[in-house]
């Protein structure tokens, strides 16, 4: 059977930088295609080109055995393409309807205003083909990060694509959503739709997948064209160029004293008070679906949210957390979530976002920057934290996820903390850079800190916590030591009651392709 995707010989070269070297990969039509490779490998560059985003530097794509030049992502759109990016492109001000139908809504005669009627229905169509039951006059800015992935794969299934690649689609969806999703992917092969499949979750690559390419500094290594053919071993050694067996490395320690404890929180997020502790030198995890209230409980410790109600204790000792500076000043950290947005400053340096928050302490007379000081600080820490840049005043918006996390941790290993939040450190980050950040985990709880971690991913969250707090719905409904982890068991408790109906296929039969 011929193609319907060619790269031929693709090259892509930026000033400096080789990203992609003679790629030659065929995609067969109704063919769900696998691609890892660790962070900088060249996949998203991959997509760029396929979006229309970049154009090749030499070499060609084929598009059912045509060569075709997309000279824009509106000329990619044209011919049937979606590539859906891990980090999403929707407005945050504008309704789910207006960015399912940007730059294409419905009108009313005579073709100037739009008919809203037509966009609400079409809206409405879309959310049922990802089994999301969303107003779609809500305004994005109000959807958390998980729906806001689902109306983005919303977005390319209305468009009727017959190819579809997604970049680390489940890097925010909870195991209910990634389940969901698996159904609308095998859905869209059955009728004849090609997907590529870009991930750093290896056991999603072996559940969805056909076949799987890898790609390393540019290159692709090997593409395996049955999934049985290759184990999850031999695919981690063919993207890191080494071995690496049992990628959590679970290091027991001993704990402290309770470090930490919350009592009685309340606020936006939460449907009950909410009350737990961590110990020193312990990894406390909490895990819940999309909408179980984890992050919304976090940003209420930190002060990020305010409290309707409950107190905050370091040591046994109260203490008064209403805003993050307050946090700070106690020696609470937190690694947001959303970590382009909330995480970073992109148009400053990797040496500014490391120095953000200790440069009050350590300037002089509280005005003057002490830059000396500043840099050796920064160069120390990308030193421990091996963050790959190529020098300090690089933007850290050029650097690759699992090293803008790194640069966030280096931030607050440079204050006196105490208790280190960490709210989803690991997502969309390669294979490598999470076994090096479960290392440095271990590191900070062995030296006494208290690690609070949030995960939507329960194989990561079970194999590196030492104790596991469940959360369903706005509140906490159990706590799990590490002994009783069982998967059936926590995703039992997590899933709400009427899970059944969040799963039922969508109600329009013409549009349906479960």
């Amino acid at each position: 059977m011929d193609p319907i995707l060619e790269f031929r010989s693709v090259e892509k070269v930026f000033p400096g930088v080789r990203a992609l070297s003679g790629i030659s990969l065929q995609l067969g039509r109704g063919e769900v295609r696998g691609l890892v490779g660790e962070n900088g490998a060249g996949k998203s560059t991959l997509l760029k080109l396929l979006s229309g985003a970049y154009q090749p530097t030499s070499g060609s794509i084929a598009i059912e055995g045509k060569p075709v030049e997309f000279k824009s992502t509106r000329a990619a759109l044209d011919a049937g393409i979606a590539v859906i990016y891990q980090e999403l492109n929707l407005v945050p001000d504008m309704t789910i309807a207006e960015n399912l139908f940007l730059g294409h809504m419905p009108k009313r005669r005579p073709g100037v205003f739009v008919d809203s009627r037509a966009m609400d229905s079409g809206a409405k169509e879309g959310l049922e083909l990802v089994m999301e039951d969303i107003d779609p006059l809500t305004k994005v800015r109000r959807l958390p990060i998980a729906q806001r992935q689902m109306v983005e794969i919303a977005k390319a299934l209305l468009k009727n694509a017959k190819i579809i690649a997604f970049d680390e689609p489940t890097s925010s969806l909870s195991e209910l959503e990634t389940v969901n999703l698996f159904k609308i992917i095998k859905g869209l092969k059955s009728h004849g739709t090609s997907v590529i499949y870009v991930s750093h979750r290896l056991e999603e690559i072996f559940e969805v997948c056909d076949s799987v390419t890898v790609f390393r500094d540019g290159l692709c290594v090997e593409t395996f064209a049955d999934m049985r053919d290759v184990d999850q071993d031999k695919l981690v050694s063919r993207m890191v160029g080494r071995d690496i067996h049992n990628i959590y490395g679970y290091r027991g320690r001993e704990v402290g004293e309770v470090a930490f404890e919350a009592k009685g929180i309340e606020g936006s997020g939460l449907s009950a008070p909410a009350s737990f502790s961590a110990r020193e030198g312990e990894i406390v995890g909490f895990f819940g679906l999309v909408g179980a209230g984890r992050t919304e409980l976090m940003k209420l410790v930190y002060g990020a949210t305010r409290k309707k109600a409950g107190t905050i204790e370091l040591g046994g000792e109260k203490v008064r957390v209403g805003r993050p500076r307050d946090a700070i000043r106690h020696g609470i950290a937190y690694l947001p979530e959303d970590r382009k947005d909330e995480g970073i400053i992109p148009v400053r340096s990797v040496a500014e976002n490391i120095n953000l928050s200790c440069r009050r302490i350590h300037s002089r007379l509280g005005f003057f920057v002490r830059r000396k000081w500043e840099e050796e600080n920064a160069a120390a820490y990308v030193g421990k934290l091996s963050i790959k840049t190529p020098s300090l005043e690089q933007a850290v918006s050029n650097l690759s996820g699992g090293n803008q996390q790194k640069v966030i941790l280096a931030r607050w290993l440079s204050e006196d903390t105490r208790v280190i939040i960490m709210d989803e450190p690991t997502r969309g980050i390669d294979v490598g850079t999470k076994s090096e950040i479960y290392s440095l985990m271990y590191g900070l709880a062995e030296a006494g800190k208290t690690i609070i971690f949030v995960s939507s991913d329960l194989p990561e969250v079970m194999g590196i916590s030492d104790r596991l707090v469940v959360m369903k719905e706005g509140r906490i409904v159990a706590e799990v030591p590490r002994r009783e982890m069982e998967k059936e068991r926590i995703l039992r408790l997590a899933l709400p009651d009427a899970r059944e109906e969040s799963a039922q296929s969508p109600s329009n039969p013409q549009r349906a392709i479960l």
